[in-house]
């Protein structure tokens, strides 16, 4: 079973994004191990609460700006 684990800050994508992010991967791997590996493919998309990592030695929060806006 192909398994797909994808760590993103938490509220910087949408569920439309994170939606097409599922799709897209798994129609990559379909592309190389065949049609029959869709049923089995999990993409599991993790949100990381702000202040959860860091980045060059500090501890990182998303800017209002980059958080995802979902739509109507």
């Amino acid at each position: 079973m192909p398994f797909v684990n994808i760590k993103t800050p938490e509220a910087a994508l949408s569920g439309a994004q994170k939606e097409e992010i599922v799709h897209r991967m798994t129609d990559m791997l379909v592309e190389y191990f065949s049609e029959a590996a869709r049923p089995h493919t999990m993409v599991l998309i993790e949100e990381v609460k702000d202040g959860g990592y860091g980045r060059a030695d500090e501890i990182f929060i998303v800017p209002d700006g980059y958080r995802a806006k979902e739509s109507s």
